[in-house]
């Protein structure tokens, strides 16, 4: 991997201002159960070089799986002649924020039981463990199930001194489960990942996890009420808070999107640079996106500019505090990047995404705050979710919630509607619990779509006197 890269980079330094190279070798399994019926599995591996190159002022990116070295001279010439070609044709010519080098930079994610040691047959059964637990009580209407594990290695290296390599493993699970009940459906989209080996199987228990989640849903159905309507409190779970941090926080706090960049792909911004240092949320709200996290989903040391990664606090204190950058965006700013430039493979550039983002914890207890609480709803997870293409208005329909009244959790309430505005949900916390928990996602952006691994999360936090919309 170093030598190719190496010899590419040799390539295009004299013709280019700036010049990044990077190799990555993919291992990925794959299992999947349909109604729990073994699919298709999948056993892929994959080994290429990008190379990317600033030339005039423009940028330009090529990538190839044929590491001749006749074929990658070629490769980068593509990517010299294509910022060539498109350097008089730019209004603004790109340049990159001043970042200190690492010359040589190693780390591995290890493993205490690692994937390659555990066969096809015990991942596939594993995932046919899962579908036995499911409880026989429960009528269910369809269940998809997927298992997936992967190590990807990279090698960086670019015109300044960067040399960077890593190991990360990654396994997730995937689960959509369907029950029927009183003459209605419910649907839950369950997900688990870390950057772990196998030992991260055993601490999620999975037949446990899945099972009472399915429970859950029955229960909701079958003794559900109506949800209440109009002002109250609104307690939401670690997975509610997770999903509206990085829906309403995340996402438009990318200075891609922020600056345009990202309009006709994936959406606008309602946040533009003027905001910095306003006040958007509570004074109990600080809002977090830290890819150093250990064993999480989003896990990483450097970025793919070579940027080493760090803690950023989006909102600190409830005030805009920082925005998430790679090197073009920080330079447009007067900024240096944050370290926020992933790609999810190797034949696709670089842009600005998240990794895991969170709120921080509180000094309240769950049972303080629902105590506390005289009327209200606890909306403890959600089966669906929608936000405009600004991140502005936003709306969660629960999957497992419950009536509060006079501090206590009363019965369980169908689809009950948070439809509120960013800076309503985030002005309107009156309390902050200190029970964070994780959950992975796969976030998807760009053109072509990269799926990117994400934790989001955060603790229990109550939106005082909230509207609650109405059900379908």
């Amino acid at each position: 991997m170093e030598d190719i890269c190496r010899y590419a980079l040799g390539v295009a330094e004299p013709q280019a201002s700036y010049a990044e190279v990077k190799a990555e070798r993919l291992s990925l399994n794959e299992f999947v159960i349909k109604n729990g019926k073994p699919e298709v599995s999948g056993f892929d591996k994959s080994f290429g070089i990008s190379v990317r190159v600033l030339v005039g002022g423009a940028m330009g990116f090529a990538s190839t799986n044929n590491l001749e070295r006749v074929n990658v001279r070629a490769v980068v010439e593509r990517a010299c002649a294509m910022a060539r070609g498109a350097s008089p044709l730019i209004k603004h010519p790109i340049s990159l924020s001043s970042e200190e080098p690492h010359p040589s930079v190693s780390y591995v994610v290890k493993q205490r039981e690692p994937l390659a040691d555990v066969g096809p047959e015990e991942k596939l059964e594993a995932l046919l463990g899962v579908q036995a637990a499911l409880p026989p009580s429960t009528t269910l209407a369809g269940s998809y199930m997927e298992l997936y594990d992967s190590v990807t290695e990279k090698y960086y290296v670019n015109s300044e001194g960067s040399s960077i390599s890593s190991s990360i493993p990654r396994i997730g699970f995937f689960g959509f489960v369907t029950v029927a009940a009183q003459d209605h459906s419910a649907q839950a989209m369950l997900q688990k990942g870390a950057a772990m080996g196998w030992e991260a199987m055993r601490a999620w228990d999975l037949p446990s996890y899945v099972a009472s989640e399915v429970s859950t849903l029955d229960t909701v159905l079958r003794t559900g009420a109506k949800a209440p309507e109009g002002p109250m409190d609104v307690i939401c779970g670690p997975e509610v808070t997770g999903i509206a941090s990085h829906e309403s926080c995340g996402h438009p706090y990318e200075a891609d999107r922020i600056l345009g960049c990202e309009a006709a792909q994936a959406g606008e911004s309602f946040v533009s640079p003027s905001m910095l240092g306003t006040r958007i949320g509570s004074e109990l709200v600080t809002l977090v996106d830290d890819p150093t996290l250990p064993d999480s989903y989003g896990y990483y040391l450097y970025d793919d500019e070579g940027v080493q990664a760090r803690r950023r606090e989006l909102i600190k204190g409830g005030v805009i505090n920082e925005f998430l950058h790679n090197r073009e965006t920080a330079s447009q700013l007067g900024l240096a990047s944050n370290g926020s430039a992933r790609c999810n493979q190797y034949n696709r550039e670089p842009i600005v995404r998240m990794a895991n983002t969170y709120v921080e914890a509180g000094e309240w207890s769950r049972d303080e705050i629902i105590e506390e609480t005289r009327r209200g709803v606890l909306i403890n997870s959600f089966t669906e979710w929608n936000i405009d293409d600004r991140r502005y208005n936003q709306r969660y329909v629960s999957r497992e919630a419950y009536y509060i009244e006079d501090g206590e959790l009363r019965h369980p309430l169908k689809r009950a509607v948070l439809e509120v505005t960013t800076p309503t949900f985030w002005s309107s916390v009156d309390a902050v619990a200190d029970d964070v928990a994780f959950f992975a996602g796969n976030c998807g952006k760009g053109e072509p779509m990269q799926g990117i691994p994400v934790f989001m999360g955060g603790p229990s936090l109550r939106l005082h006197a909230i509207r609650l919309g109405v059900g379908a």
